[in-house]
Protein backbone atom coordinates (compact mmCIF):
# COMPACT_ATOMS: atom_id res chain seq x y z
CA UNK A 1 0.00 0.00 0.00
CA UNK A 2 1.21 3.26 -0.95
CA UNK A 3 0.18 6.52 -0.48
CA UNK A 4 -0.48 7.77 -4.44
CA UNK A 5 -2.87 5.09 -3.88
CA UNK A 6 -4.67 5.42 -1.36
CA UNK A 7 -4.30 8.79 -0.11
CA UNK A 8 -4.85 10.45 -3.47
CA UNK A 9 -7.07 13.19 -1.69
CA UNK A 10 -5.52 13.93 0.94
CA UNK A 11 -2.55 16.34 0.14
CA UNK A 12 -3.43 18.56 3.40
CA UNK A 13 -2.98 15.29 5.60
CA UNK A 14 0.52 14.22 3.94
CA UNK A 15 1.56 17.97 4.31
CA UNK A 16 0.85 17.89 8.31
CA UNK A 17 2.22 14.70 8.65
CA UNK A 18 5.61 15.19 7.09
CA UNK A 19 6.19 18.30 8.95
CA UNK A 20 5.34 16.38 11.88
CA UNK A 21 7.70 14.08 11.04
CA UNK A 22 10.69 16.46 10.91
CA UNK A 23 9.66 18.32 14.26
CA UNK A 24 9.75 14.71 15.91
CA UNK A 25 13.46 14.23 14.32
CA UNK A 26 14.57 17.87 15.20
CA UNK A 27 13.09 17.28 19.12
CA UNK A 28 15.28 14.47 19.45
CA UNK A 29 18.03 15.94 18.31
CA UNK A 30 17.83 18.48 21.19
CA UNK A 31 16.93 15.90 23.67
CA UNK A 32 20.31 13.85 23.23
CA UNK A 33 22.01 17.38 22.99
CA UNK A 34 20.51 18.33 26.55
CA UNK A 35 21.55 14.42 27.24
CA UNK A 36 25.23 15.09 26.66
CA UNK A 37 25.19 18.36 28.39
CA UNK A 38 24.10 16.26 31.40
CA UNK A 39 27.13 13.78 31.26
CA UNK A 40 29.52 16.19 30.38
CA UNK A 41 28.39 17.95 33.88
CA UNK A 42 28.42 14.93 35.83
CA UNK A 43 31.72 13.96 34.48
CA UNK A 44 33.02 17.41 35.57
CA UNK A 45 31.15 16.79 38.60
CA UNK A 46 33.11 13.77 39.27
CA UNK A 47 36.69 15.11 38.15
CA UNK A 48 36.00 17.51 40.79
CA UNK A 49 34.95 15.41 43.31
CA UNK A 50 38.05 13.18 42.90
CA UNK A 51 40.26 15.76 42.65
CA UNK A 52 39.47 17.06 46.04
CA UNK A 53 39.80 13.63 47.72
CA UNK A 54 42.87 12.87 46.24
CA UNK A 55 46.22 13.08 48.69
CA UNK A 56 47.55 16.47 48.42
CA UNK A 57 51.23 15.15 49.37
CA UNK A 58 52.75 12.94 47.04
CA UNK A 59 53.09 8.72 47.65
CA UNK A 60 56.43 8.73 48.73
CA UNK A 61 56.11 11.73 51.26
CA UNK A 62 52.72 10.82 52.94
CA UNK A 63 52.89 8.05 55.42
CA UNK A 64 49.40 7.46 54.85
CA UNK A 65 49.35 5.82 51.65
CA UNK A 66 51.32 2.40 53.50
CA UNK A 67 48.06 1.40 54.97
CA UNK A 68 45.73 -1.00 52.64
CA UNK A 69 42.82 1.43 53.50
CA UNK A 70 44.30 4.42 51.99
CA UNK A 71 45.71 2.99 49.10
CA UNK A 72 42.10 0.71 48.42
CA UNK A 73 40.44 4.63 48.91
CA UNK A 74 42.94 6.00 46.68
CA UNK A 75 42.50 3.03 43.75
CA UNK A 76 38.54 3.88 44.20
CA UNK A 77 39.42 7.77 43.47
CA UNK A 78 41.24 6.54 40.07
CA UNK A 79 38.13 4.33 39.13
CA UNK A 80 35.75 6.65 39.49
CA UNK A 81 38.18 9.15 37.57
CA UNK A 82 38.09 6.60 34.84
CA UNK A 83 34.14 5.96 35.01
CA UNK A 84 33.87 10.00 34.75
CA UNK A 85 35.95 9.67 31.42
CA UNK A 86 33.28 7.27 30.11
CA UNK A 87 30.70 9.40 30.77
CA UNK A 88 32.76 11.65 28.63
CA UNK A 89 33.50 9.44 26.08
CA UNK A 90 29.62 8.57 25.85
CA UNK A 91 28.77 12.32 25.34
CA UNK A 92 31.34 12.86 22.42
CA UNK A 93 29.89 9.94 20.85
CA UNK A 94 26.17 11.57 21.02
CA UNK A 95 26.95 15.04 20.07
CA UNK A 96 29.04 13.55 17.02
CA UNK A 97 26.64 10.64 15.94
CA UNK A 98 23.86 11.61 16.81
CA UNK A 99 23.58 15.43 17.37
CA UNK A 100 25.45 16.55 14.37
CA UNK A 101 24.61 14.03 11.64
CA UNK A 102 21.12 14.27 12.46
CA UNK A 103 20.29 17.77 12.40
CA UNK A 104 22.84 17.88 9.42
CA UNK A 105 19.63 14.95 7.74
CA UNK A 106 16.92 16.89 9.05
CA UNK A 107 17.95 19.95 7.08
CA UNK A 108 18.00 17.65 4.01
CA UNK A 109 15.01 16.33 4.69
CA UNK A 110 13.18 19.13 5.00
CA UNK A 111 14.65 20.99 1.54
CA UNK A 112 13.46 17.06 0.05
CA UNK A 113 10.07 17.90 1.24
CA UNK A 114 10.17 21.29 0.48
CA UNK A 115 11.02 20.32 -3.37
CA UNK A 116 8.14 17.71 -3.34
CA UNK A 117 5.30 19.93 -2.34
CA UNK A 118 5.98 22.48 -4.50
CA UNK A 119 6.18 20.09 -7.19
CA UNK A 120 2.81 18.96 -5.91
CA UNK A 121 1.34 22.74 -5.64
CA UNK A 122 2.35 23.61 -9.10
CA UNK A 123 0.64 20.49 -10.91
CA UNK A 124 -2.74 21.63 -8.57
CA UNK A 125 -2.21 25.34 -10.07
CA UNK A 126 -2.08 23.95 -13.71
CA UNK A 127 -4.98 21.68 -12.87
CA UNK A 128 -7.14 24.93 -11.64
CA UNK A 129 -5.88 26.81 -14.43
CA UNK A 130 -7.30 24.19 -16.85
CA UNK A 131 -10.10 23.90 -15.18
CA UNK A 132 -11.05 27.72 -14.97
CA UNK A 133 -10.80 27.86 -18.96
CA UNK A 134 -13.34 24.96 -19.38
CA UNK A 135 -15.52 26.80 -17.34
CA UNK A 136 -15.41 30.18 -19.31
CA UNK A 137 -15.60 28.28 -22.80
CA UNK A 138 -18.64 26.39 -20.96
CA UNK A 139 -20.33 29.58 -20.50
CA UNK A 140 -18.97 31.07 -23.67
CA UNK A 141 -20.88 28.20 -25.80
CA UNK A 142 -23.98 28.53 -23.13
CA UNK A 143 -24.27 32.26 -23.85
CA UNK A 144 -23.72 32.13 -27.72
CA UNK A 145 -26.31 29.15 -27.29
CA UNK A 146 -28.80 31.29 -26.01
CA UNK A 147 -27.62 34.28 -28.38
CA UNK A 148 -28.54 31.81 -31.60
CA UNK A 149 -31.57 30.80 -30.07
CA UNK A 150 -33.11 34.03 -29.58
CA UNK A 151 -32.12 35.44 -32.69
CA UNK A 152 -33.52 32.06 -34.26
CA UNK A 153 -37.11 33.27 -32.81
CA UNK A 154 -37.03 36.87 -34.31
CA UNK A 155 -35.90 35.55 -37.65
CA UNK A 156 -39.38 33.32 -37.22
CA UNK A 157 -41.41 36.14 -36.29
CA UNK A 158 -40.55 38.68 -38.68
CA UNK A 159 -40.73 35.77 -41.52
CA UNK A 160 -44.55 35.56 -40.33
CA UNK A 161 -45.48 39.50 -39.67
CA UNK A 162 -47.15 40.32 -42.99
CA UNK A 163 -46.00 43.89 -42.19
CA UNK A 164 -42.32 43.23 -42.06
CA UNK A 165 -40.39 44.44 -45.15
CA UNK A 166 -38.32 41.92 -47.20
CA UNK A 167 -35.06 43.42 -46.16
CA UNK A 168 -36.10 43.02 -42.44
CA UNK A 169 -36.48 39.35 -43.20
CA UNK A 170 -32.98 38.71 -44.58
CA UNK A 171 -31.32 40.75 -41.90
CA UNK A 172 -32.79 38.51 -39.22
CA UNK A 173 -32.17 35.31 -41.00
CA UNK A 174 -28.69 36.10 -41.61
CA UNK A 175 -28.12 37.38 -37.78
CA UNK A 176 -29.57 34.27 -36.81
CA UNK A 177 -27.43 31.88 -39.10
CA UNK A 178 -24.84 34.20 -37.59
CA UNK A 179 -25.79 33.15 -33.89
CA UNK A 180 -25.84 29.54 -34.90
CA UNK A 181 -22.83 29.29 -36.16
CA UNK A 182 -20.86 31.29 -33.16
CA UNK A 183 -22.66 28.58 -31.05
CA UNK A 184 -21.51 25.80 -32.92
CA UNK A 185 -17.88 27.34 -33.09
CA UNK A 186 -18.67 27.53 -29.18
CA UNK A 187 -19.68 24.17 -28.82
CA UNK A 188 -16.42 22.88 -30.18
CA UNK A 189 -14.19 25.22 -28.22
CA UNK A 190 -15.65 23.63 -25.42
CA UNK A 191 -16.10 20.47 -26.31
CA UNK A 192 -12.32 20.58 -26.60
CA UNK A 193 -11.63 22.64 -23.46
CA UNK A 194 -13.47 19.83 -21.98
CA UNK A 195 -11.41 16.73 -23.61
CA UNK A 196 -8.07 18.68 -22.47
CA UNK A 197 -9.04 19.24 -18.93
CA UNK A 198 -10.36 15.22 -18.60
CA UNK A 199 -7.00 14.27 -20.06
CA UNK A 200 -4.73 16.76 -17.30
CA UNK A 201 -6.84 15.98 -14.88
CA UNK A 202 -6.80 11.88 -15.46
CA UNK A 203 -3.18 12.66 -15.33
CA UNK A 204 -3.18 14.56 -12.37
CA UNK A 205 -4.68 12.27 -9.83
CA UNK A 206 -3.35 9.01 -11.67
CA UNK A 207 0.02 9.50 -12.43
CA UNK A 208 1.74 13.09 -11.38
CA UNK A 209 -0.11 13.34 -7.48
CA UNK A 210 0.71 9.68 -6.94
CA UNK A 211 4.74 10.08 -7.98
CA UNK A 212 4.30 12.96 -5.69
CA UNK A 213 3.07 11.11 -2.85
CA UNK A 214 5.13 8.40 -3.45
CA UNK A 215 8.41 10.33 -3.14
CA UNK A 216 7.22 12.21 0.09
CA UNK A 217 6.49 8.46 1.46
CA UNK A 218 9.17 7.09 0.24
CA UNK A 219 11.05 10.03 2.26
CA UNK A 220 9.25 9.98 5.14
CA UNK A 221 10.61 6.42 5.89
CA UNK A 222 13.80 7.14 5.33
CA UNK A 223 13.62 9.23 7.62
CA UNK A 224 11.27 7.32 10.13
CA UNK A 225 14.77 4.62 9.74
CA UNK A 226 16.91 7.20 9.97
CA UNK A 227 15.27 8.20 13.17
CA UNK A 228 15.17 4.67 14.46
CA UNK A 229 18.63 4.47 14.06
CA UNK A 230 19.39 7.64 16.22
CA UNK A 231 17.69 6.07 18.90
CA UNK A 232 19.95 3.11 18.95
CA UNK A 233 23.16 5.08 18.88
CA UNK A 234 21.90 6.26 22.32
CA UNK A 235 21.90 2.52 23.50
CA UNK A 236 24.86 1.82 21.56
CA UNK A 237 27.14 4.49 23.21
CA UNK A 238 25.87 3.28 26.32
CA UNK A 239 26.71 0.02 25.20
CA UNK A 240 30.57 0.43 24.28
CA UNK A 241 31.78 1.55 27.48
CA UNK A 242 30.02 -0.71 29.71
CA UNK A 243 33.37 -2.92 29.41
CA UNK A 244 35.34 -0.47 30.75
CA UNK A 245 32.72 0.40 33.34
CA UNK A 246 32.49 -2.41 34.44
CA UNK A 247 36.15 -3.33 34.98
CA UNK A 248 35.99 0.13 36.83
CA UNK A 249 33.26 -1.37 39.34
CA UNK A 250 35.50 -4.64 39.03
CA UNK A 251 38.51 -2.52 39.91
CA UNK A 252 36.69 -0.53 43.05
CA UNK A 253 35.57 -4.43 44.43
CA UNK A 254 39.36 -5.47 44.32
CA UNK A 255 39.65 -2.01 46.28
CA UNK A 256 37.38 -2.81 48.50
CA UNK A 257 38.79 -6.29 49.00
CA UNK A 258 42.40 -5.57 49.32
CA UNK A 259 41.74 -4.00 52.76
CA UNK A 260 44.02 -6.00 55.11
CA UNK A 261 43.45 -4.68 58.67
CA UNK A 262 46.38 -6.92 60.19
CA UNK A 263 48.25 -5.62 58.01
CA UNK A 264 47.47 -1.95 58.33
CA UNK A 265 48.55 -2.80 62.25
CA UNK A 266 51.66 -4.22 60.81
CA UNK A 267 52.49 -1.08 58.84
CA UNK A 268 51.88 1.10 61.76
CA UNK A 269 54.12 -0.80 63.79
CA UNK A 270 56.93 -0.06 60.98
CA UNK A 271 56.27 3.53 60.91
CA UNK A 272 56.18 4.05 64.43
CA UNK A 273 58.02 1.53 66.48
CA UNK A 274 60.32 3.36 68.70
CA UNK A 275 62.92 0.60 69.46
CA UNK A 276 63.32 2.19 73.38
CA UNK A 277 63.11 -0.48 75.93
CA UNK A 278 60.50 -0.75 78.53
CA UNK A 279 61.20 0.93 81.37
CA UNK A 280 61.81 -0.96 84.80
CA UNK A 281 60.22 -0.96 88.06
CA UNK A 282 60.62 2.23 90.12
CA UNK A 283 63.20 1.78 92.48
CA UNK A 284 61.87 2.51 96.44
CA UNK A 285 64.28 5.53 97.74
CA UNK A 286 64.96 5.63 101.26
CA UNK A 287 64.81 9.44 102.37
CA UNK A 288 65.60 8.39 105.95
CA UNK A 289 69.04 7.31 105.28
CA UNK A 290 71.24 9.21 103.21
CA UNK A 291 72.54 7.50 100.34
CA UNK A 292 72.97 7.27 96.38
CA UNK A 293 70.01 7.15 94.26
CA UNK A 294 69.82 6.55 90.62
CA UNK A 295 66.91 5.54 88.43
CA UNK A 296 66.88 1.50 87.01
CA UNK A 297 69.52 1.15 84.37
CA UNK A 298 66.45 0.16 82.04
CA UNK A 299 64.22 3.11 82.56
CA UNK A 300 63.36 5.95 79.93
CA UNK A 301 66.36 7.98 81.92
CA UNK A 302 69.02 5.71 80.60
CA UNK A 303 71.97 6.73 78.39
CA UNK A 304 72.27 4.89 75.15
CA UNK A 305 75.71 3.52 76.60
CA UNK A 306 73.95 1.85 79.02
CA UNK A 307 75.92 3.85 82.06
CA UNK A 308 73.29 5.19 84.45
CA UNK A 309 72.33 8.84 85.12
CA UNK A 310 73.31 10.08 88.26
CA UNK A 311 70.70 11.78 90.44
CA UNK A 312 71.40 14.33 92.98
CA UNK A 313 68.67 14.80 95.75
CA UNK A 314 67.27 18.14 94.44
CA UNK A 315 67.86 16.79 90.48
CA UNK A 316 64.83 16.49 88.89
CA UNK A 317 63.63 13.26 86.62
CA UNK A 318 63.52 12.61 83.17
CA UNK A 319 59.72 11.44 82.27
CA UNK A 320 59.32 7.70 82.31
CA UNK A 321 55.77 7.58 80.64
CA UNK A 322 56.50 7.27 77.07
CA UNK A 323 53.26 8.79 76.17
CA UNK A 324 53.71 12.63 77.26
CA UNK A 325 53.82 15.51 75.58
CA UNK A 326 57.26 15.50 73.24
CA UNK A 327 59.47 18.65 73.46
CA UNK A 328 60.42 20.26 70.45
CA UNK A 329 63.89 18.08 68.91
CA UNK A 330 66.54 19.62 66.62
CA UNK A 331 66.95 17.59 63.51
CA UNK A 332 70.10 15.92 62.75
CA UNK A 333 72.20 14.72 60.11
CA UNK A 334 72.45 11.21 61.46
CA UNK A 335 68.88 11.23 62.83
CA UNK A 336 69.17 11.17 66.45
CA UNK A 337 67.04 13.17 67.56
CA UNK A 338 64.59 9.99 66.38
CA UNK A 339 63.99 7.01 68.30
CA UNK A 340 66.12 4.10 67.63
CA UNK A 341 63.87 1.55 65.32
CA UNK A 342 62.99 4.92 63.58
CA UNK A 343 66.33 6.22 63.32
CA UNK A 344 67.56 2.99 61.97
CA UNK A 345 64.85 2.82 58.90
CA UNK A 346 65.35 6.68 58.03
CA UNK A 347 69.51 5.38 57.97
CA UNK A 348 68.61 2.66 55.98
CA UNK A 349 66.88 4.76 53.36
CA UNK A 350 68.97 7.51 53.44
CA UNK A 351 72.00 4.70 52.70
CA UNK A 352 69.76 2.92 50.22
CA UNK A 353 69.54 6.60 47.74
CA UNK A 354 73.12 7.10 48.36
CA UNK A 355 74.02 3.76 46.93
CA UNK A 356 71.85 4.40 44.18
CA UNK A 357 73.44 7.42 43.57
CA UNK A 358 76.72 5.83 43.83
CA UNK A 359 76.27 3.68 41.19
CA UNK A 360 74.26 6.18 38.58
CA UNK A 361 77.75 8.19 38.83
CA UNK A 362 79.68 4.95 38.19
CA UNK A 363 77.95 4.19 35.64
CA UNK A 364 78.16 7.37 33.69
CA UNK A 365 81.78 7.56 34.40
CA UNK A 366 82.18 3.62 32.76
CA UNK A 367 80.01 5.72 29.78
CA UNK A 368 81.84 8.78 29.55
CA UNK A 369 84.91 6.24 29.43
CA UNK A 370 83.60 4.29 26.75
CA UNK A 371 83.09 7.67 24.54
CA UNK A 372 86.55 8.86 25.15
CA UNK A 373 87.98 5.76 23.81
CA UNK A 374 85.61 6.40 20.85
CA UNK A 375 86.72 9.90 20.41
CA UNK A 376 90.44 8.57 20.72
CA UNK A 377 90.39 5.91 17.82
CA UNK A 378 88.24 7.91 15.47
CA UNK A 379 89.00 11.61 16.30
CA UNK A 380 86.19 13.23 13.66
CA UNK A 381 83.85 12.19 16.00
CA UNK A 382 84.69 14.47 19.10
CA UNK A 383 87.65 15.72 20.71
CA UNK A 384 88.43 13.41 24.20
CA UNK A 385 89.81 16.47 25.91
CA UNK A 386 86.41 17.57 25.80
CA UNK A 387 85.22 15.12 28.26
CA UNK A 388 87.73 15.45 30.78
CA UNK A 389 85.91 17.84 32.64
CA UNK A 390 83.08 15.67 32.72
CA UNK A 391 85.15 12.91 33.89
CA UNK A 392 86.78 14.74 36.27
CA UNK A 393 83.52 15.76 38.20
CA UNK A 394 82.21 12.10 38.29
CA UNK A 395 84.87 10.91 39.60
CA UNK A 396 84.84 13.73 42.35
CA UNK A 397 81.15 12.62 43.18
CA UNK A 398 81.48 8.75 43.48
CA UNK A 399 84.18 9.90 46.13
CA UNK A 400 82.16 12.27 47.62
CA UNK A 401 79.11 9.54 47.49
CA UNK A 402 81.39 7.01 48.65
CA UNK A 403 82.41 8.89 51.89
CA UNK A 404 79.05 9.43 52.09
CA UNK A 405 78.04 5.96 52.58
CA UNK A 406 80.54 4.71 54.57
CA UNK A 407 79.29 7.54 56.72
CA UNK A 408 75.92 6.15 56.97
CA UNK A 409 76.67 2.85 57.06
CA UNK A 410 78.72 3.61 60.63
CA UNK A 411 75.84 5.40 61.73
CA UNK A 412 73.69 2.24 61.01
CA UNK A 413 75.58 -0.02 62.65
CA UNK A 414 75.45 2.22 65.86
CA UNK A 415 71.75 2.76 65.26
CA UNK A 416 70.87 -1.18 65.09
CA UNK A 417 73.65 -2.08 67.52
CA UNK A 418 70.79 0.08 70.03
CA UNK A 419 67.91 -1.19 68.55
CA UNK A 420 69.65 -4.88 69.33
CA UNK A 421 70.69 -3.91 72.78
CA UNK A 422 67.30 -2.09 73.87
CA UNK A 423 65.60 -5.07 72.52
CA UNK A 424 67.77 -7.41 74.50
CA UNK A 425 66.84 -5.45 77.61
CA UNK A 426 63.26 -6.13 77.11
CA UNK A 427 63.35 -9.61 76.50
CA UNK A 428 65.28 -9.82 80.06
CA UNK A 429 62.99 -8.15 82.10
CA UNK A 430 59.69 -9.45 80.70
CA UNK A 431 58.11 -12.18 79.19
CA UNK A 432 60.25 -14.96 76.60
CA UNK A 433 58.86 -14.90 73.26
CA UNK A 434 58.02 -17.68 71.20
CA UNK A 435 60.60 -20.38 70.55
CA UNK A 436 62.19 -19.73 66.47
CA UNK A 437 61.38 -22.49 64.03
CA UNK A 438 64.14 -25.10 63.81
CA UNK A 439 64.58 -23.93 60.20
CA UNK A 440 65.49 -20.33 61.16
CA UNK A 441 68.47 -19.14 63.56
CA UNK A 442 66.96 -18.01 66.65
CA UNK A 443 68.20 -14.05 66.30
CA UNK A 444 66.86 -13.90 62.52
CA UNK A 445 63.56 -15.40 63.41
CA UNK A 446 63.34 -12.57 66.58
CA UNK A 447 64.13 -10.22 64.20
CA UNK A 448 61.84 -11.33 61.50
CA UNK A 449 59.03 -11.73 64.21
CA UNK A 450 59.08 -8.60 67.10
CA UNK A 451 60.50 -6.07 64.22
CA UNK A 452 61.40 -5.00 60.98
CA UNK A 453 64.81 -3.96 61.53
CA UNK A 454 66.39 -5.67 59.28
CA UNK A 455 64.43 -5.90 56.17
CA UNK A 456 66.74 -5.46 52.48
CA UNK A 457 64.67 -5.34 49.77
CA UNK A 458 67.33 -4.57 47.14
CA UNK A 459 66.74 -2.22 43.96
CA UNK A 460 66.00 -3.64 40.90
CA UNK A 461 65.62 -2.04 37.45
CA UNK A 462 61.65 -2.94 37.39
CA UNK A 463 60.89 -3.21 41.12
CA UNK A 464 57.53 -4.26 41.89
CA UNK A 465 55.73 -0.93 43.27
CA UNK A 466 56.61 2.46 44.01
CA UNK A 467 56.10 1.61 47.84
CA UNK A 468 58.65 -0.59 48.33
CA UNK A 469 61.17 1.91 47.68
CA UNK A 470 60.14 3.38 51.10
CA UNK A 471 59.80 0.21 52.67
CA UNK A 472 61.97 -1.17 55.85
CA UNK A 473 64.68 -3.37 54.13
CA UNK A 474 67.39 -6.33 56.13
CA UNK A 475 70.81 -5.33 56.30
CA UNK A 476 72.47 -8.08 58.17
CA UNK A 477 71.39 -11.02 60.09
CA UNK A 478 72.91 -11.86 63.67
CA UNK A 479 73.99 -15.54 63.10
CA UNK A 480 74.16 -18.02 60.64
CA UNK A 481 71.43 -20.64 59.38
CA UNK A 482 71.67 -24.05 61.21
CA UNK A 483 72.58 -26.80 59.22
CA UNK A 484 69.72 -28.97 60.74
CA UNK A 485 68.13 -30.57 57.40
CA UNK A 486 64.10 -29.47 56.73
CA UNK A 487 61.56 -30.57 53.96
CA UNK A 488 60.62 -28.01 51.57
CA UNK A 489 57.31 -26.74 52.00
CA UNK A 490 56.70 -25.75 48.47
CA UNK A 491 57.56 -24.45 45.00
CA UNK A 492 58.78 -20.79 43.88
CA UNK A 493 60.53 -19.64 41.04
CA UNK A 494 62.36 -15.63 41.07
CA UNK A 495 60.78 -12.88 39.05
CA UNK A 496 63.40 -10.20 39.31
CA UNK A 497 67.24 -10.74 40.27
CA UNK A 498 68.41 -10.36 44.02
CA UNK A 499 72.43 -9.66 45.14
CA UNK A 500 71.96 -11.20 48.63
CA UNK A 501 75.05 -8.90 49.68
CA UNK A 502 73.83 -9.04 53.64
CA UNK A 503 74.48 -11.81 56.08
CA UNK A 504 71.85 -14.16 56.09
CA UNK A 505 70.40 -13.35 52.55
CA UNK A 506 71.33 -15.63 49.51
CA UNK A 507 71.42 -14.25 45.58
CA UNK A 508 69.17 -15.19 43.32
CA UNK A 509 68.62 -14.85 39.48
CA UNK A 510 65.53 -13.97 37.50
CA UNK A 511 63.72 -17.11 36.24
CA UNK A 512 65.72 -19.84 39.13
CA UNK A 513 63.61 -22.54 40.73
CA UNK A 514 63.98 -22.30 44.58
CA UNK A 515 62.31 -24.44 47.00
CA UNK A 516 60.32 -22.46 49.76
CA UNK A 517 61.56 -23.49 53.19
CA UNK A 518 59.38 -21.22 55.21
CA UNK A 519 56.31 -18.93 54.57
CA UNK A 520 56.37 -14.67 55.03
CA UNK A 521 55.62 -14.16 58.19
CA UNK A 522 54.46 -11.15 57.47
CA UNK A 523 57.50 -9.25 57.51
CA UNK A 524 58.39 -9.49 53.58
CA UNK A 525 60.97 -11.87 53.29
CA UNK A 526 61.06 -15.57 52.68
CA UNK A 527 63.46 -18.26 53.03
CA UNK A 528 64.03 -20.46 50.10
CA UNK A 529 67.00 -23.11 49.64
CA UNK A 530 68.65 -23.25 46.24
CA UNK A 531 69.71 -26.27 43.91
CA UNK A 532 72.95 -25.66 44.97
CA UNK A 533 72.17 -26.37 48.98
CA UNK A 534 72.17 -22.55 49.87
CA UNK A 535 69.65 -21.32 52.01
CA UNK A 536 68.76 -17.77 53.05
CA UNK A 537 66.04 -15.26 52.92
CA UNK A 538 65.01 -13.57 49.33
CA UNK A 539 61.94 -10.60 49.08
CA UNK A 540 58.68 -11.88 49.05
CA UNK A 541 57.74 -9.79 46.23
CA UNK A 542 60.45 -10.82 44.20
CA UNK A 543 59.22 -14.53 43.92
CA UNK A 544 56.17 -16.76 42.62
CA UNK A 545 55.04 -18.96 45.43
CA UNK A 546 53.33 -22.15 45.12
CA UNK A 547 52.73 -24.36 47.95
CA UNK A 548 52.81 -28.23 48.30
Amino acid sequence: MDWGTELWDQFEVLERHTQWGLDLLDRYVKFVKERTEVEQAYAKQLRSLVKKYLPKRPTKDDPESKFSQQQSFVQILQEVNDFAGQRELVAENLSVRVCLELAKYSQEMKQERKMHFQEGRRAQQQLESGFKQLENSKRKFERDCREAEKAAQTAERLDQDINATKADVEKAKQQAHLRSHMAEESKNEYAAQLQRFNRDQAHFYFSQMPQIFDKLQDMDERRATHLGAGYGLLSEAELQVVPIIAKCLEGMKVAADAVDAKNDSQVLIELHKSGFARPGDVEFEDFSQPMNRAPSDSSLGTPSDGRPELRGPGRSRAKRWPFGKKNKTVVTEDFSHLPPEQQRKRLQQQLEERNRELQKEVDQREALKKMKDVYEKTPQMGDPASLEPRITETLNNIERLKLEVQKYETWLAEAESRVLSNRGDTLGRHARPPDPPASAPPDSSSSNSNSGSQRNKESSEEPPSEEGQDAPIYTEFDEDFEEEPASPIGHCVAIYHFEGSSEGTISMAEGEDLSLMEEDKGDGWTRVRRKQGDEGYVPTSYLRVTLN
